[in-house]
């Protein structure tokens, strides 16, 4: 496993088997299950995989949530290293973007809503930052989380408008037993805080629940959503949605599938999830 910070060396290490199909996992660190999954399925199907470790200063909004973002380089080498993990970049700040740097990828449209409405400037950061590991790296796949759903669909869109020759893979969310949604911010929460962040699980089951008793009313689904998380006096509820799951459009009825997904914010900890739901089937009891 080969760890480095400068761009020259990842490429040459890179480019040493340029026939060679490499695998991409980006990661922000503090590395969990979920990660530790797309690293997996990157190892399955790829002769080489690279893990980037990097907390993009360009797509946070807030000071407060980038200073405290948790950080454990070491931690996470030997986790990669456990995993198989080839090639390793952590590089600094102002190596990403040098004194001068002026140049940015922005997606619209979708980036309007949900996160983005929320996080002002965060993906234009998203973007900005996987567009520059995407030309670092050249990988044939790169390996994403159906938690931040909507960044998945953002690269996605991304890599088709700049034509990209990479495929998005965008790997089922990891849950804790009690059905949270694994996240490095978890490890923020005090344990009360801890116990009380499964109200987003719920909030969705029992989204889906009603989904699949009949309700195609999205008012009425939204409802079922907030009931669940006002219900926990310490959860500051940012948004409940129910939106087409390409467009990203808020639905009024769903007619076939629906992205169910939600952000709050928890001892000012912010936390999101997600699920699809289909009207041609029903899903497995413990949601995805």
């Amino acid at each position: 496993m080969k760890v480095y910070s400068a761009i020259k060396d990842i490429v040459k290490f890179r480019f040493q088997q340029p026939l060679a199909s490499w695998g991409l996992v980006p990661t922000m660190g503090y590395l969990h299950e979920g990660h530790l999954s797309l690293i997996r399925r990157a190892r399955a199907e790829n002769n080489f995989v690279a893990v980037s470790i990097f907390v993009n200063p360009v797509q946070f909004n807030s000071p407060a949530d980038l200073a405290n973002y948790p950080r454990d380089n070491e931690r996470d080498f030997r986790l990669l290293e456990q995993e198989g993990v080839d090639l390793i970049w952590v590089p600094e700040p102002e190596m990403v973007y040098p004194s001068g740097y002026q140049t940015y990828v922005e997606v619209e449209k979708l980036t309007n809503r949900l996160e983005g409405a929320s996080r002002p400037g965060y993906f234009r950061g998203v973007t900005t930052v996987v567009a520059k590991l995407f030309n670092i790296f050249q990988p044939q796949q790169a390996y994403f989380g159906q938690k931040d759903y909507q960044q998945a669909l953002v690269i996605s869109q991304m890599v088709k408008d700049l034509n990209y020759n990479i495929d998005v893979v965008i790997c089922p969310t990891v849950r804790e037993p009690d059905g949270l949604a694994m996240s490095s911010r978890n490890v923020r929460l005090s344990p009360l805080a801890r116990q009380q962040a499964t109200c987003l699980y719920w909030a969705l089951a029992e989204a889906k629940s009603a989904f699949e008793a009949g309700q195609r009313n999205a008012g009425e689904l939204r409802s079922k959503m907030l009931s669940v998380l006002n219900s926990v006096k310490s959860v500051q509820v940012d948004y409940v949605s129910i939106a087409h799951p390409q467009t990203l459009e808020e639905l009024e009825i769903v007619a076939e599938q629906a992205l169910i997904s939600l952000a709050v914010f928890i001892e000012d900890i912010r936390l999101i999830d997600n699920i699809v739901v289909s009207s041609g089937f029903k899903t497995p009891s413990n949601i995805r």
